[in-house]
C-alpha cells in the first residue's frame, strides 16, 4: 500500500496538481500586475478565499482517504490524464480572455465605469462572453479529474457553475449600465459560457 501511495501520489499530486493550482493562481497574480500595474493590485488577484481553501483541502482529504482505502480508485489513468487535458484548456481559454481583455480585465466586478474600459467582442469572446468563468469551470473540474476524486469532481463542477450562475447576471448589470443596446446585442448573439446561464 504505501508503495502505491508512494508512486501515484507523487505524480498526481506533486507533478501535476500542485504544479497547475500553483502555475493558475501565480499567473492570475502576475497578469494582473502586468495590466494594472503592482500599485492598484492587491493579494485578491491570486483568487485564494476562504471557500476555496476549504473545497481543496477537502479535496486532499478524499484524495488520501481513497488512495488508502481503495487505491485502485486512482490508477485510473487515462481519468487522470483526461483531467489533465481539461486543466490545460482551462488554463489556456481563461488565460486568452484575460490577455484579450488586457485593461478591461478585473477580478472584482466594476461597478462604475472608467474611461478606458471597452465593450470587448474579437478574440475568445467571439464565441462567449465569459470565457474567464468558462476557463475556470473547466479548469476547477479538471484538477478533480485529474485526481480521480468523484466526491469533490461533482461538488467543484456543482459549486463552481452555482458561483457563476448568480454572478453572470450581477455583472452584466453593469455591463448594460455600461454598454446599453451594444451589450444587448452582444449578448444575444453570443452565449455566456457557462452551461445553463443565458
Amino acid at each position: 500500500m504505501a508503495q502505491v501511495f508512494t508512486s501515484t501520489a507523487i505524480t498526481q499530486l506533486s507533478q501535476m496538481f500542485f504544479v497547475a493550482v500553483i502555475f493558475f493562481h501565480t499567473s492570475e497574480y502576475l497578469l494582473a500586475v502586468a495590466f494594472h500595474g503592482r500599485p492598484n493590485v492587491t493579494l485578491g488577484s491570486l483568487l485564494i478565499s476562504k471557500g476555496y481553501i476549504f473545497a481543496m483541502v477537502f479535496s486532499m482529504l478524499e484524495y488520501v482517504v481513497e488512495i488508502l482505502l481503495v487505491p485502485e480508485l486512482k490508477e485510473h489513468w487515462w481519468i487522470c490524464y483526461t483531467g489533465l487535458v481539461m486543466v490545460v484548456i482551462g488554463e489556456i481559454i481563461r488565460k486568452m480572455a484575460i490577455i484579450t481583455a488586457g485593461y478591461a480585465f478585473t477580478h472584482l466586478i466594476r461597478t462604475n465605469r472608467d474611461e478606458h474600459h471597452e465593450l470587448i467582442t474579437h478574440g475568445v469572446y467571439r464565441f462567449v462572453r465569459h470565457p474567464g468563468y468558462t476557463g475556470f469551470l473547466i479548469w476547477s473540474v479538471g484538477t478533480q479529474i485529474m485526481l480521480c476524486n468523484p466526491l469533490s469532481t461533482i461538488g467543484f463542477a456543482i459549486v463552481v457553475w452555482r458561483f457563476f450562475y448568480r454572478r453572470i447576471p450581477y455583472e452584466e448589470y453593469f455591463l448594460r449600465r455600461f454598454f446599453g443596446s451594444q451589450y444587448d446585442d452582444y449578448a444575444r448573439r453570443v452565449c455566456s459560457g457557462v452551461p445553463f446561464v443565458k
